[in-house]
């Protein structure tokens, strides 16, 4: 009898020994996958946040390559006429007496060997010499904006179209002013007359973008300002070949 006690109390106690294991078994069997969604929901919400941080970053600043940059100044052009050549807001070009005059200021840019474009500072527009010789303004780069740049004898500076000359004598033509102040075609300009001479009267060095050269068909599909002598329209074209007396006065000397 005793024997049958202790033998039923040994059973129970593994009976509930086995159970408690069970459910211990069952609670950790449960517990896990709550850990693992846990873990698996903070690495979807890391990643979110990453991607957002990411995102939401400063961006890395994009290098360019460095414009070239070309060194002119800003000048005014003295003529031996006793004028400061000038061009008006409305690209008029003529000579001007007044000194102080901001329509008298020129940036002369460098854009091959002793070749320079010359540009209004105040009206923004390019000096240019069309095939007939008359001087005009152009709100685009082109070739005919194109001046040789050269040292005369008597330390004036002349300038001469790079793309125009006189066909027969392959005479340069001038950039010049007569004694009242009034452009001249450049046929009609001699480099040894005081009308072609210049002295450069420089105001300050200034760094310049490389102006864009264009074609010059789309300087007239952009309706480039159209040449002005004088202020009015030009006349009708005279033969380029005709070389009358100069409208200046000769200098001793020369």
């Amino acid at each position: 009898m005793a024997a049958a006690i202790a033998s039923s109390l040994i059973r129970q106690r593994r009976q509930a020994r086995e159970t408690n294991n069970e459910k211990v078994a069952t609670n950790k069997r449960r517990t896990s996958p709550t850990k693992d969604k846990v873990s698996l929901c903070e690495r979807n919400i890391f990643s979110v946040f990453s991607k957002v941080r990411f995102c939401s970053g400063k961006k890395r600043p994009v290098r360019r390559k460095p414009e070239p940059q070309l060194k002119g100044i800003v000048t005014r052009l003295f003529s031996e006429q006793g004028f400061f050549l000038q061009m008006q807001p409305d690209g008029v070009i003529s000579g001007n007496k007044d000194e102080n005059s901001d329509y008298t200021l020129f940036n002369l840019i460098p854009v091959g060997l002793r070749v320079v474009a010359m540009q209004g500072v105040k009206a923004g527009l390019y000096m240019a010499m069309n095939a007939e010789g008359y001087l005009y303004t152009s709100d685009i780069f082109t070739a005919e904006c194109k001046f040789k740049e050269s040292v005369f004898e008597n330390y004036y500076v002349i300038y001469s179209s790079t793309l125009y000359r006189q066909h027969e004598s392959g005479r340069a033509w001038f950039l010049g002013l007569n004694k009242d102040g009034v452009v001249m075609k450049g046929n009609r300009v001699k480099k040894t007359k005081p009308c072609s001479h210049f002295v450069p009267r420089p105001i300050e060095v200034c760094m310049y973008k490389e102006p864009s050269l264009h074609e010059l068909e789309e300087k007239l599909l952009k309706l480039s300002r159209s040449p002005t002598m004088n202020g009015e329209e030009r006349p009708d074209a005279e033969p380029a070949e005709e070389e009358p007396e100069d409208d200046c006065t000769e200098r001793d000397g020369l």
